[in-house]
């Protein structure tokens, strides 16, 4: 359901934070193609708030701060400050048609600040727990938001939902290691680099270290395997909404066949996927079966 996740949007392919929230794509039912652009334009531009541009760390903070001020607006009907008018007009109308769980709007916001705070002040997560809380409000809102529209609101959908969103963040990650540690960004935790003898050196352009193979390894199976457990779901729910979800649930599991086909050495280069990969998402996507 995203992610996933806020950069380019792309046909089903290429994993990036926002990449595979599906934007009024051709499979999208059409009556709820103007509600799920809103939803990925208020994230979208949140996202841009938190890590486009030259502002420090305050001015970031204190602009989405602003941002949540004209959400919090919109929700209670009141005029918003007209800075963000082309995000925060569509939406009005979305969040008080479709009843929206705020909730997760906010969860969203919360990880674009959480986002801001990990680089200026920590550079690494502890443990891999914190890493995975960190999920719940930077991806997993989005699916849940999607199933809100789509009426999908029992548990064990969500729960579902929830496995494929935190993967799809989680393969994210683990796709741009490269580009990651470049920007002093590191998300493979404290604990885990530990557990495998990496140090943050092993983790440079230039390494060969056999120990973070390992260690990308090890994430990259934990990501398909929460990807699988949640899979299910795209054969659960009907019609187009479905198909779009079996497509970004095979466009994660090929980032991370792409992942081992350069045996996991993804500090040295970035995997992504080509239009050749389309049809084996395609014929996988099809062979999907309801267990």
């Amino acid at each position: 359901m995203p992610s996933t996740m806020t950069q380019k949007q792309p046909a089903p392919a290429d994993v990036t934070h926002y990449e595979n929230f599906p934007v009024a794509s051709f499979l999208c039912p059409p009556q709820l193609r103007p509600a799920i652009a809103a939803i990925y334009h208020f994230a979208r531009t949140a996202d841009d708030l938190a890590d486009e541009g030259d502002a420090n760390t305050p001015q970031r903070l204190a602009e989405l701060g602003r941002y949540r001020a004209d959400l919090h607006a919109v929700v209670a009907g009141q005029p918003h400050s007209n800075t963000w008018a082309q995000v925060f007009e569509p939406l009005a109308g979305v969040i008080h048609r479709f009843k929206l769980p705020v909730n997760l709007l906010n969860d969203l916001l919360d990880a674009f600040e959480q986002d801001i705070r990990y680089t200026a002040e920590q550079r690494h997560y502890a443990t891999d727990d914190e890493l995975l809380d960190y999920c719940t409000r930077s991806a997993n809102p989005v699916g849940r938001l999607l199933l809100h529209l789509y009426g999908i609101t029992d548990a064990a959908s969500l729960t579902q939902s929830d496995q494929i969103c935190s993967a799809l963040q989680l393969i994210n990650f683990w796709q741009d290691v490269s580009v990651d540690v470049a920007r002093g960004r590191w998300y493979p935790s404290q604990q885990t680099m530990a557990q495998f003898g990496v140090k943050e050196a092993d983790l440079q352009a230039s390494s060969h270290a056999e120990n973070a193979r390992l260690l990308i390894a090890s994430y990259a199976s934990n990501a398909r395997s929460r990807m699988l457990k949640g899979s299910q779901l795209a054969c659960r729910i009907p019609g187009r909404a479905g198909w779009e979800l079996r497509l970004v649930v095979q466009g994660g599991l090929r980032i991370l066949d792409k992942i081992e086909a350069l045996h996991f050495a993804t500090w040295q280069v970035r995997p992504k996927l080509g239009a050749w990969d389309i049809p084996v998402m395609v014929w996988r996507a099809l062979r999907m079966r309801a267990s």
